[in-house]
C-alpha cells in the first residue's frame, strides 16, 4: 500500500521541508568549510627538536637521528663498496667530456647517468645533481641539458666553471621510466613502486636516496675528482635529495636546495599533502621529529636554502619554524653563516636568475674554494 497525501498537501509540505533544511544544510557546510578538522589533533604530538648545550651532546643526538631516519627509510641491502659501473659511451663536447654510465644497483634497478668532466686535468671539485619531479617521468638526468626550470643549462654552465658534475635518473625517471614492478608508466609506474617498496620493508624515498648515495660513490671514485670537494644542489624533489643527502652523509661539503624546504606539519595543517608526490612520504617519521631535525644534521656544513614564500608546497611558517629550530646547532660550531635560508616574497615553485647566481657563489666558495660571482 502506498500512502498519498491529500491534493495540494504535498507540495506545501515539500515547501515548508525545504524551508526547514536549506538553512541546516548552508550552516553545516559553512561549519566544514570555516572549521576543517585538525587531524594532527587526532595523533601524538611530534616531538620538538632539543639542541643541547654542547657539541659532544649533539653529536650523539644526531647519530640517534640518522639511525631513525635510516630504520624509516626501510631495511635495504648495504651498498657495494666500490660500484660495478660500466661506462656506455664517452664523447667530447665543446668544452668537456660527456660520458654516459649505468650501474646496477642490486636491489632491481639498472642507473643510468651522465658524468661530465672539464677538459683540464683534475682533481676537479664536484657537483651532484639531483633532478626534479614536476611530473615529468621522461626526463629525469636529461634535466642538465635543459633549462625547462632553471635559467641556464646546469650542465655545460657548471663544467665551464670546473666542476666534474654528475647526474642520475631516479627510479620511476628518466630511463627508468616504466622500468618498476609493474611496467607503468608515469605515475602509475610511481605509485606501483611505492606500493611495492611498503610490503617489502622499504619505502621508495629510501630506493631514491640509496641510488644517490651510490651516485655519490661512483663520483668520489673517479680520479678526475677531488673527493674533499663535493657538492650537491637540485630544484623540488632535486632540493629535498639535497639536504637528505646532506643530513645523511658527511661526505658532501655544501649543498643548495631550491624550491623544496617543506616542514610536514605546517603542510598537513594548509591542506597541502598533494603538492608532494607519493615518494615523498615515511611512514612513521612525525612520531620522531620534523623536517628541522633532518636539516640540523647537516651542520656545520654550509647549507644554502632559496624558497618562494608562495610556494604552496613549502608553506612559509613552517620555512620560519626550520629556521629557528635548526639554526642554533649551527650556533654551537661557531659557523652561523653556514646556514642560510632566504625567502623570496610574492615567488611561488620557481628557480630565478638570482638564485642561480647565489647558487653558483655558495659552490664556489664553499666547494670550489674561491669567490667567484
Amino acid at each position: 500500500m502506498v500512502f498519498q497525501l491529500p491534493p495540494g498537501v504535498g507540495n506545501s509540505v515539500r515547501r515548508w521541508c525545504i524551508s526547514v533544511a536549506v538553512p541546516f544544510l548552508i550552516l553545516f557546510k559553512s561549519m566544514a568549510e570555516t572549521h576543517p578538522t585538525n587531524w594532527l589533533a587526532f595523533v601524538p604530538p611530534v616531538p620538538p627538536l632539543k639542541i643541547p648545550a654542547d657539541i659532544a651532546s649533539w653529536e650523539a643526538e644526531r647519530a640517534g637521528i640518522r639511525a631513525t631516519l635510516l630504520r624509516l627509510l626501510g631495511h635495504f641491502p648495504e651498498r657495494p663498496a666500490h660500484p660495478t659501473v660500466t661506462i656506455l659511451s664517452r664523447t667530447r663536447e665543446p668544452g668537456y667530456w660527456r660520458e654516459k654510465f649505468v650501474f646496477d644497483d642490486g636491489i632491481g634497478g639498472k642507473v643510468p647517468g651522465y658524468l661530465l668532466t672539464p677538459l683540464a686535468a683534475g682533481p676537479h671539485p664536484a657537483i651532484l645533481y639531483c633532478h626534479w619531479h614536476g611530473g615529468e617521468y621522461g626526463i629525469g638526468k636529461e634535466e642538465i641539458f635543459q633549462t625547462n626550470h632553471t635559467p641556464v643549462v646546469p650542465g655545460s654552465t657548471l663544467v665551464s666553471r670546473g666542476y666534474v658534475v654528475l647526474a642520475i635518473d631516479a627510479p620511476c625517471f628518466g630511463e627508468r621510466n616504466g622500468q618498476g614492478p609493474d611496467q607503468e608508466l608515469g605515475a602509475a609506474g610511481e605509485v606501483s613502486a611505492a606500493k611495492f617498496n611498503l610490503w617489502t620493508g622499504r619505502t621508495l624515498w629510501g630506493w631514491m636516496l640509496r641510488d644517490d648515495l651510490m651516485a655519490l660513490d661512483y663520483l668520489a671514485s673517479r680520479p678526475e675528482v677531488d673527493a674533499r670537494r663535493i657538492g650537491v644542489t637540485g630544484i623540488s624533489m632535486g632540493a629535498t635529495r639535497t639536504w637528505w643527502l646532506m643530513a645523511l652523509d658527511d661526505r658532501l661539503k655544501a649543498g643548495v636546495a631550491v624550491a623544496c624546504l617543506t616542514r610536514y606539519q605546517d603542510l598537513i595543517a594548509i591542506g597541502g599533502l598533494r603538492y608532494h608526490g607519493i615518494y615523498y612520504y615515511v611512514p612513521g617519521l612525525l612520531e620522531h621529529f620534523d623536517t628541522e631535525a633532518v636539516v640540523a644534521c647537516i651542520a656545520p656544513r654550509p647549507i644554502l636554502f632559496l624558497t618562494g614564500e608562495i610556494d604552496g608546497g613549502s608553506p612559509a611558517a613552517g620555512v620560519r619554524e626550520i629556521e629557528r629550530a635548526a639554526s642554533p646547532v649551527w650556533n654551537l660550531y661557531r659557523s652561523p653563516t653556514n646556514f642560510v635560508s632566504r625567502l623570496y616574497p610574492g615567488l611561488g615553485h620557481v628557480y630565478t636568475e638570482e638564485m642561480w647566481g647565489l647558487m653558483v657563489d655558495w659552490m664556489g666558495r664553499h666547494v670550489a674554494g674561491d669567490s667567484r660571482p
